[in-house]
């Protein structure tokens, strides 16, 4: 088989990217990386283990729904989070519940001890050692619940969150371009990560932690008012109403701060995500200096913000504590009194004390929580403005699918702008026959793109229609519409992985014979054959480590195997050497046969090639024709091809120059 095909430039039986040749090559896929050298001998029966106890893994069932089901729209709050799960959170609940009332059994039984066991005339050790038991009883128990609850609550909060995850990412494979060309990537990505972590360490200890103290809190106060009455209400008099006050103040304060803190963390996650993507041009421009300077005026705002809320925190505590204090010794000296008069026993003093050590530990504990409940809700905030922005371009609730189409495609007076307020292209009339090709050319910045990302239904016109084959791209699916289309942006975007996944993107069942037929039809053979792995070389993100052109060809193969019935070249040979672009042009001749194609160049070369040539001027159409028409009437065209060929006359002569 290896002899019988080729690829038209060098053999498949060639190097190591030959189809009959190294592993790597096209008969059959090699893992990408080092040879597997097989597992060694004294390792072989722990991977046995692993795979006998490997659980089953079903096809995932995920279906996208491009306005987003009715679940998925509702508004994101902590609680419909939770409420998805109502076995496990009522287990939760009554976790707290068993621990809230358990874990203060002991004063009391500690009370009782004391007057009925340990008191002259009542020494009764049988009763001492019976409460001490019921005490370790009521430990074990206690301790058991919190095991359970902490388990509980992990997983709990481990499902919740992979649940937001999936939802905060599916919401952002809906939102429009726009939504990214506004945003920063690291404020996304904040979102992503620190924001979602914050709301699952609120989920995991929080919410439980600061309902087993608010609970607590409860207990001990009933508990109070049945131990004596008189202190009971003196501590809800004196001490509670100081302790809401300054719990009020702490609330507004802190959610200020933690709103910050958020914004802060995001501006620096954004900030380095930049300066990362930009290295290249950082380093070119010795700008290392100027954006260290401006990372720590970044960093010392998100530390300013961590320092207010540091100093909020430090007012609240030892405040609260103070009061605490204070309470506690006026409560003393009431109590003390009332032993003395025989109006309370010594048990019992000793009981309401050390419920009222236990009465203001929940409070210091309601506050460390609180800071935890502050950061996630600051978090739920940022992720439910983030969910609730809606897409740009949406899917009507009666869209259509749009069946197999011709390729005729008419902008019907069509104006556009990015701002509503700014038209990029206006009043646009032009159609384009199925099977025809049209280059859009003019000067950078006419609105030639923008045209093709309205054909793609990047963007929807502010006015007017786009029509494909008569139906407007607004009533039907995207789904339906994408699928026919092929699209290779100015700049090729390659994933994380191999050639092979990255040329098969948008048909991943694609078969090995017609992602061959791709990669010849682009003239990508060479290339390939140069990889270490053939096809299954391991590109790394963004493609970083081949060559401009080499990504671009990549791009035309992904683009040529979708089989689209229109395709759109955005200044697809832009960055391509002349060698290349020949090569391309060539193959383009023949892709194209039968098929819708707009191509946007700068070079007139590949503009000379197509069927009819628009020129976009200051977001108009200004001249429709073929090369030789527009060259004939002397405009605007006619004036960019004397350009053109001058400084093609002007590189020619200095070429020749040069060579001798």
């Amino acid at each position: 088989m290896g002899s019988a095909m080729s690829w038209g430039g060098g053999g498949f039986g060639g190097g190591g990217g030959g189809f009959g040749g190294a592993p790597g090559g096209f008969g059959r896929p090699a893992a990408p990386g080092l040879p597997f050298a097989g597992i060694p001998t004294e390792l072989q029966g722990g991977v046995d283990g692993l795979l006998a106890s490997e659980p089953e893994h079903p096809a995932p069932d995920v279906v996208f729904n491009q306005n987003g089901s009715e679940l998925e729209l509702k508004r994101l709050t902590l609680w419909r989070l939770l409420t998805k799960y109502r076995g496990m959170l009522a287990l939760a609940g009554l976790l707290v519940v068993v621990i809230s009332v358990a874990a203060q059994t002991g004063p009391a039984l500690t009370g009782i001890a004391i007057d009925d066991g340990m008191s002259p005339g009542h020494e009764h050790f049988a009763v001492v050692a019976i409460l001490a038991a019921a005490y370790l009883v009521f430990i074990a128990v206690t301790a058991l619940a919190q095991r359970l609850q902490v388990k509980v609550t992990g997983r709990l909060a481990a499902w919740v969150m992979n649940d937001l995850r999936v939802k905060v990412f599916a919401h952002l494979q809906r939102l429009s371009l726009g939504f990214f060309t506004e945003e920063k990537a690291g404020v996304v990505m904040s979102r992503m990560t620190s924001d979602i972590e914050n709301l699952q360490q609120l989920l995991q200890d929080g919410l439980s932690q600061l309902a087993i103290q608010a609970l607590t809190m409860v207990v001990i106060t009933v508990i109070l008012f049945a131990t004596d009455v008189r202190l009971a209400a003196i501590t809800v008099v004196l001490i509670v109403p100081a302790l809401v006050v300054a719990s009020l103040w702490f609330k507004r304060a802190s959610e200020r701060g933690y709103d910050r803190v958020r914004d802060g963390i995001a501006n620096v996650l954004a900030d380095l995500s930049e300066s990362l993507h930009g290295v290249r041009i950082v380093t070119a421009h010795n700008r290392q200096r100027h954006n260290v300077i401006h990372h720590r005026n970044v960093v010392g705002d998100y530390r300013d913000a961590n320092n207010y809320t540091a100093h909020v925190n430090a007012l609240y505590g030892p405040g609260t504590q103070f009061l605490g204090v204070v309470g506690q010794a006026v409560l003393l000296a009431i109590g003390g009194e009332m032993v003395l008069h025989h109006t309370l026993k010594i048990g019992a003093l000793v009981a309401f004390f050390l419920y009222l050590n236990r009465f203001f530990q929940p409070i210091q504990l309601l506050v460390q929580q609180y800071n935890t409940y502050q950061q996630g809700q600051a978090s739920v905030y940022k992720l439910r403005n983030l969910i609730d922005t809606e897409p740009e371009v949406t899917e009507s609730a009666d869209a259509v699918e749009l069946p197999p189409i011709e390729g005729e495609i008419v902008f019907d007076h069509v104006s556009f702008g990015y701002d509503p307020d700014r038209l990029v292209v206006e009043d646009i009339a032009l159609q384009v026959a199925p099977g025809e090709t049209v280059a859009f050319v003019g000067p950078t910045g006419a609105g030639k793109s923008t045209l093709a990302k309205l054909v793609t239904r990047f963007y929807d016109p502010t006015e007017g229609r786009v029509l494909i084959d008569g139906h407007d791209l607004r009533d039907v699916t995207m789904r339906s519409l994408r699928r026919q289309l092929g699209v290779v942006p100015q700049e090729p975007f390659l994933f994380a992985g191999t050639i092979r996944d990255n040329i098969a993107f948008a048909r991943p069942e694609a078969t090995d014979e017609e992602i061959f037929e791709a990669v010849r039809t682009v003239g990508l053979g060479d290339v390939i054959d140069r990889m270490p792995n053939g096809l299954d070389t391991v590109v790394h993100e963004r493609g970083q480590t081949l060559s401009s052109g080499e990504r671009q060809l990549i791009a035309l193969a992904r683009a040529f195997l979708a089989h689209p019935r229109v395709l759109v070249l955005d200044e697809a040979t832009s960055n391509l050497d002349l060698q290349s672009e020949t090569k391309i042009e060539t193959a383009l001749d023949a892709l194209l046969e039968n098929r819708t194609a707009i191509l946007i160049a700068h070079r007139l070369s590949t503009a000379m090639r197509a069927d009819r040539i628009a020129v976009v001027d200051q977001g108009r159409v200004t001249e429709v024709g073929t090369h030789a028409e527009l060259v004939a009437s002397g405009g605007r065209y006619a004036e960019m091809y004397a350009t053109w060929v001058r400084q093609s006359d002007l590189a020619e002569h200095a070429a020749a120059d040069g060579g001798r």
